[in-house]
């Protein structure tokens, strides 16, 4: 007997679902065929044009609206959407394939309404209002932060171009004695006994290292771009601590919101690190969460808010472990066709929150734990950029059961790390050896 194929059609999953094109000027509008006489429509970018555009959709009767991730220009109309009721789902653009044919944004609209109805699209992540407010400051910290350390490489470009090495005596030239050298230097003065007098005590260099050190070639230009550049590094640091004070604020809000976690003791910061904030963070993350997430290997202050900036602070938006590191892009990226095993194809667009992951797995590669002994031995086995994104991998574990389960950072030693992993490498061995029909002989 012969059993008859069963073929199943599409399921009809959304029927009130609409599609969005979205551009810089324009946004086109597609709707189910029965809802209007002209079921795709296009609408300006002004504010007062998307809220005809949601007032269209409440008209045809949509509860759900689907659109790509394009650029920034999508954030004003999802928010509107939000604000009246709708289900929006934004869709990454890779994820949507048009059709065949000429491409035009009225078939684009179309498409991605036809595959919303029938539900085979899948919504981005999207945080709440205040992860969204706090994750906007801390982005743009990181543009201020990055555009200071610009203005201390022109600093040092300066110092070079005269010839006066002043990194090799002090390790941090934006320091105590670095900025009462450079303040000295613009006021005038070019003798280098004199220049000495602002270095710190604390420094460990000799006095004729210093004096050869600030013997140089004082030249006109490269001045005036020392002190351009030594005025926007005070600006930006300004602009930084402003930033600082934003961002401590929406912290507070979100732990008036988490009170059910607070904590009445205060918590000591962790290592002092130049780029941390201005005010102790600590706390209030600690608050928030309801667990100490900077005890874990690698994440700092700054390192942690962003974490949660991106991610917010409700796990149960990922079902597992394995769909968080996904979603981060610390998982590999495995494609199988044939029974066989493809090469891993590479995302272009990064996760910023996989970032700092990646970023605090860096920074731990010398450190004297058990995640620091995986880094090496990973390195040792497969290279640094594997190495990197597997302990990123394990960190943003440890992370998510932390935030999700409520449970304290407790590492293993890393002796017992080294046991555990040198008792998995020998049962691997006698597993071979048997195979092979030998057997192991203690030495």
């Amino acid at each position: 007997m012969t059993k008859k194929a069963k073929t199943e059609n599409f399921q009809l999953v959304r029927p009130n679902a609409a599609g969005i094109d979205v551009a810089s000027q324009m946004h086109y509008v597609a709707v189910p065929p029965d809802r209007d006489d002209e079921p795709v429509r296009k609408f300006g970018s002004f504010t007062s044009e998307l809220h005809l555009l949601a007032q269209y959709l409440k008209k045809c009767r949509i509860d759900t609206v689907a659109m790509e991730s394009t650029g920034v220009y999508w954030i004003q109309l999802y928010l509107i959407l939000e604000s009246y009721g709708f289900e929006v789902f934004l869709v990454n653009a890779r994820h949507i394939k048009n059709v065949s044919g000429r491409k035009s944004d009225v078939s684009d609209c179309q498409w991605i309404q036809q595959l919303h109805t029938y539900g085979l699209l899948n919504p981005s992540f999207q945080p709440d209002n205040l992860t969204r407010e706090l994750r906007s400051y801390m982005r743009h910290r990181k543009n201020l932060t990055e555009s200071y350390s610009t203005q201390i490489l022109l600093m040092q470009k300066a110092f070079e171009q005269m010839n006066i090495k002043l990194h090799n005596v002090l390790s941090d030239i934006c320091g105590k004695s670095g900025q009462s050298i450079i303040k000295s230097i613009l006021a005038g003065e070019r003798d280098p006994k004199k220049l000495i007098i602002n270095i710190d005590k604390n420094v460990k260099s000799s006095e004729d290292n210093f004096i050869q050190s600030l013997t140089g070639n004082w030249r006109e230009e490269s001045v005036f771009e020392l002190k351009q550049a030594y005025e926007l590094y005070l600006i930006f640091k300004e602009k930084i601590r402003e930033c600082d004070e934003q961002i401590e604020k929406v912290l507070a809000k979100s732990e008036t919101i988490n009170q059910n976690n607070h904590i009445n003791h205060k918590k000591a910061r962790g290592v002092y690190t130049k780029n941390r904030f201005d005010f102790n963070a600590t706390n209030y993350l600690k608050n928030i969460l309801g667990v100490d997430i900077t005890k874990i290997f690698g994440i700092s202050e700054v390192n942690a808010t962003e974490i949660i900036s991106e991610t917010g602070t409700d796990m149960s938006k990922w079902k597992t472990q394995k769909h968080f590191t996904a979603w981060l892009n610390l998982a590999p990226n495995n494609r199988v066709t044939g029974g066989k095993l493809l090469k891993p194809k590479k995302t272009k667009k990064k996760n910023k929150a996989g970032q700092s992951f990646l970023m605090a797995a860096y920074s731990i590669q010398r450190s004297d734990n058990w995640l620091g002994a995986f880094y090496r031995r990973m390195k040792a086995k497969h290279g640094p950029l594997i190495a990197t994104k597997s302990t990123a991998r394990k960190i943003a574990i440890i992370f998510y059961k932390m935030v999700k389960e409520k449970v304290d950072f407790n590492p293993i030693s890393v002796e017992t790390y080294s046991q555990y992993f040198k008792e998995q490498k020998m049962k691997y061995i006698q597993k071979q050896a048997s195979i092979l029909g030998l057997t192991l002989v203690p030495a």
